[in-house]
């Protein structure tokens, strides 16, 4: 990729620092600046087919329609676009996204919404079931976390999601640090937390200190001890991690935290409607939760292995002061007192309702076999990939299955199973695709099709290993190019792509 070999050959030997500056100094030759705009034009051209399907053959709509478009006609528009974006998932050919997807369970969850389709939680007095729905998924997934078996008060609120989670516990813990005079908070956190993180220190004028994995791609606990100091306000781990599904040493971390003073974070957003029925079921699961005295806030997606509906995530604290820090208030705006417990204001109670149904209506025993047979497929997934030579995974998975290569280019692999109909996950430092496996994937025949489908993209990447193809040479520029900046550009230009009609 030209690209790749402008940017990767000389910048290649210099630290990050200086290859920005270098990049900097090279993107405002103009011979250099048209090569590098017909480079990212090329590459943003591979992912057009992929995310813009539709433009040539379904009706497009750059400004109003003059007259109303017939319901009847909006509606079969829209069960069409579902119609052809129903497989893939819906036959476990992808990773993560779609957690549950029996059509009975969509349909159940579809009736929830519908009957509190106009609920509002901004407004308590007038839709005061959406706070009962909100108030009971906190008190459910905090008695899943060890909340029942805490010695204090474990409180929290719905979110959007686990970004939105993340973002709001980072910033109480910087409101809590600032009534105390701390300037220039810090999260210590390992290079394998979730982006969110990276995000709440934009939003909120926070330090993100980055610490290593070890070879297990657990958070390096004598590093954490090196990087917390006196701006320090939390410190986060991992259950699991998003990129390798590894259960960072959360014991460990939480009571060195605890000892030096600071909160403590532990994102579940992934495991924390998996791992405590995994315990349950004699499977090794660490320590993680509330149990430990040193975690103060936990964040758990519902819309994820909760099986709630998109648009749903729960943070958790230990005591009412630290969650009061998430929330804003307002007792003097000519609009009246205001008071937001998240970042919305407004939100959709239909959400809150289909979560509460999901949670209720699965129980206990439902979670329980949801997990094992998401347990038992992930094993059986990760001894096939085991088994072939060329292929190698990454950590000690439980259901989220990251593996790599020694000896061939793993995204032209990720390339050849999109070409099989696969859409994984790519991960680099290192090179790595990761398969998070749900509900899909439990069905008859879905694990063997993967492996069998698996080895031979091994054997295309082996029997052609030049051929390159599909989104392989993006993340290859991301793996091999110093120079952040680059990447940024690429990535902004995609979205950009996202929003063109």
């Amino acid at each position: 990729m030209d690209l790749q070999k402008l940017l990767s050959g000389p910048l290649t030997r210099l630290n990050p620092r200086l290859a920005e500056w270098a990049y900097s100094i090279l993107r405002r030759i103009p011979q250099v600046r048209r090569r590098l705009e017909t480079e990212f034009d090329g590459l943003v051209s591979t992912l057009e087919e992929a995310v813009k399907p539709y433009r040539h053959n379904v009706p497009s709509y750059h400004r109003l329609p003059h007259e109303g478009v017939d319901r009847r006609e909006v509606l079969q528009q829209l069960a069409d676009l579902a119609a052809r974006e129903q497989s893939p998932w819906k036959d476990g050919f992808v990773s993560g996204a779609v957690y549950h997807g029996d059509d009975e369970h969509i349909d159940f969850l579809g009736k929830a919404v519908d009957l509190h389709s106009q609920a509002n939680p901004l407004h308590a007095d007038l839709w005061p079931s959406a706070t009962k729905f909100e108030a009971e998924i906190v008190a459910m997934t905090a008695s899943l976390l060890g909340g029942s078996r805490a010695d204090d008060e474990i409180v929290g609120t719905v979110t959007s999601g686990g970004t939105e989670s993340i973002l709001l516990a980072m910033k109480a813990y910087r409101d809590q640090a600032s009534r105390h005079g701390t300037k220039h908070p810090e999260i210590v956190a390992p290079v394998t937390a979730h982006v969110a993180f990276d995000k709440a220190a934009h939003y909120f004028g926070m330090q993100l200190v980055r610490i290593p994995v070890d070879e297990s791609f657990r958070a390096d606990v004598p590093a954490a001890t090196a990087a917390i100091g006196r701006n320090t306000v939390v410190v986060v781990g991992s259950a699991p991690a998003f990129p390798h599904g590894t259960i960072d040493p959360i014991e460990e971390l939480s009571s060195l935290a605890a000892d030096r003073g600071v909160g403590f974070h532990t994102d579940a957003c992934l495991g924390g409607f998996v791992l405590p029925w995994a315990e349950r079921l004699g499977r090794p699961v660490p320590a993680f939760d509330f149990r430990l005295p040193g975690v103060t806030s936990m964040s758990a997606d519902t819309h994820k292995y909760g099986y709630a509906s998109k648009g749903t995530s729960v943070v958790l604290y230990r005591g009412r002061e630290l969650r009061r820090h998430q929330y804003f208030t307002a007792a003097d705006w000519p609009g009246g007192l205001y008071i937001s417990p998240t970042v919305a204001g407004s939100r959709p109670g239909s959400l809150s309702a289909a979560c509460w149904a999901a949670m209720v209506s699965i129980g206990e025993d439902g979670y329980l076999d949801a997990t094992a047979r998401i347990l038992d497929t992930a094993a059986s997934i990760r001894s096939g990939i085991e088994n072939m030579t060329e292929l190698s995974i990454l950590g000690d998975p439980l259901f989220v299955i990251a593996f790599g290569s020694e000896t061939l280019d793993i995204y032209q692999v990720l390339a050849r199973m999109n070409e099989r109909g696969w859409s994984l996950t790519g991960l680099h430092r290192p090179p790595a695709l990761h398969l998070a496996v749900t509900l899909r994937h439990t069905a008859e025949g879905v694990a063997k099709r993967f492996l069998s489908d698996l080895k031979a993209a091994v054997a295309d990447v082996k029997a052609h290993p030049g051929r390159a193809g599909g989104v392989a040479p993006v993340y290859g520029m991301a793996a091999t190019v110093p120079a952040r900046t680059v990447v940024e550009e690429l990535l902004e230009r995609y979205v950009d792509l996202l929003y063109e009609v």
